[in-house]
């Protein structure tokens, strides 16, 4: 006689949320991956955030048809009690096998091909004008397409985390490590540890580290009461020096997205020197080495200090460009405070994203970005194909009332800077003290 099934309910399964006790359910089958966590190559993080709740549209995105088969061993026995599919679940997960079916996570195309070709004539041309030119105005240029280089290396450094965009593994993880790594100083590492987080929760204020810019940026008042950041492990204080930062983040947005590199360095060099469980971790730092010998060197090859200055200047101010396109599809967009539920895996991504209206030819310079909430539903979908499955997604939403938000390059800055500001109205509101200091006193002090 068959065994009959035996079920836990949602809160049960809830309480397995801890370290070394992390359940899941997927299309109401309960799993355990406290031992798969350490392994798993997306990192712990998502399996922590997911913990204790149903993971199955996170799953389907991030997984191909054959990462099925490997989820047997991981099986309680248990399934989930009164487990239901929102409608607008069921169709997400039509999308998904049709786009299967119909090639598009395996089509790449050249794009990679085609990047990697013009990062390398970007720095061919670059090193040459430094070294063969006289030219202030030609080394500042050379300034400005190393800021290209790093674009483009930083496009290949994304797509590459989200799939294969090499003919092999080996291949793929060598493009990581080249762009990001050897030709833009960041860890691969530390930008997927990022990156996934910023995935699974999508603009959630304690979760999403792509939020969590205290004390320069705020883009909710809410993130005034010190949140826990469960990324960072640690409170966001807003104190003084950060009220009067936040105060003026509408003016300092685009200086501070000139010098934003300078984090990504300091953040790549604290996880590798950490103690945190870090993957191939000798191939990260050989290739963060690398970029420190070559781009200072590089540096030191022109003539004087004032242009020094100036080339290194120009190349962080043009590829603040693409600092500032990250923070386009998210600021102006939906916060919560809180874990992702799961259940709502459509409405918290396209809640958080916005879309950038852009002619086709113009899809070199965004990246993909430009079609954020395609991006956050398909993460493995390379971007050539993000265009084309754009009705598809746009019908999905109209279907069943879901946020598709798209406006204008120019418009995505305006929202931008207008959430900025309001919440630096906000930080200047007396009603929300917090301990001040002389700087403050001064710059607000009247009469």
């Amino acid at each position: 006689m068959a065994e009959s099934k035996r079920y836990i309910s949602q809160e049960d399964l809830s309480k397995h949320n801890k370290a070394g006790d992390l359940w899941i359910s997927i299309q109401g089958k309960i799993y355990d991956v406290s031992d798969w966590a350490k392994d798993h190559p997306g990192g712990e993080l998502p399996l922590f955030n997911f913990s204790g709740r149903d993971v199955t549209d996170a799953f389907v995105a991030y997984h191909p048809g054959t990462a099925w088969q490997y989820l047997d061993k991981f099986f309680t026995g248990y399934s989930l009690q009164d487990y239901s599919v929102s409608e607008a679940s069921k169709d997400y997960r039509k999308l998904v096998s049709e786009f299967s079916k119909m090639g598009l996570f395996e089509k790449k195309g050249h794009t990679a091909s085609f990047t990697l070709c013009a990062v390398a004539m970007l720095f061919a041309v670059s090193v040459y004008g430094i070294l063969f030119s006289d030219s202030t105005l030609v080394h500042l240029a050379c300034g400005g397409l190393m800021g290209c280089l790093w674009i483009q290396s930083g496009w290949l450094g994304h797509d590459s985390g989200h799939y294969q965009i090499m003919s092999s593994p080996r291949f793929n993880r060598f493009a990581q490590i080249l762009t990001g790594n050897c030709l833009a100083g960041i860890s691969i590492a530390w930008w997927k540890k990022n990156h996934n987080a910023h995935h699974i929760c999508c603009n959630s204020l304690d979760f999403d580290p792509d939020l969590q810019h205290i004390p320069f940026f705020v883009v909710s008042s809410k993130l005034f009461h010190s949140i826990t950041s469960y990324f960072y492990e640690r409170k966001l204080k807003f104190d003084s020096v950060a009220r009067f930062l936040v105060s003026y983040q509408h003016w300092t947005f685009y200086p501070v997205m000139c010098l934003a590199r300078i984090n990504l360095f300091a953040q790549s060099i604290l996880l590798l020197s950490s103690k945190r469980r870090v993957p191939n971790r000798g191939q990260e730092i050989l290739g963060v080495l690398l970029y420190w010998i070559w781009y200072p060197f590089l540096v030191s090859c022109l003539p004087n200090w004032g242009e020094r200055i100036m080339f290194v200047l120009a190349s962080f101010a043009v590829t603040g460009i693409q600092h500032v396109q990250f923070c386009l599809n998210h600021f102006s967009s939906s916060v919560y405070v809180g874990p992702p539920t799961g259940g709502d895996w459509c409405e918290k991504q396209t809640m958080g994203t916005l879309d950038i209206s852009c002619p086709s030819w113009m899809d070199w310079f965004h990246g993909g970005l430009q079609y954020q909430i395609e991006h956050h539903l398909f993460p493995r979908l390379p971007r050539r194909n993000l265009r084309k499955v754009s009705p598809f997604v746009k019908e999905l939403c109209k279907k069943h009332n879901l946020p598709y938000n798209c406006v204008s390059f120019w418009m995505a800055n305006v929202l931008t800077i207008r959430t900025l500001r309001t919440a630096a109205i906000q930080a200047r509101n007396f009603a929300h003290p917090v301990p001040k200091n002389l700087v403050w006193e001064a710059i607000n002090t009247h009469g």
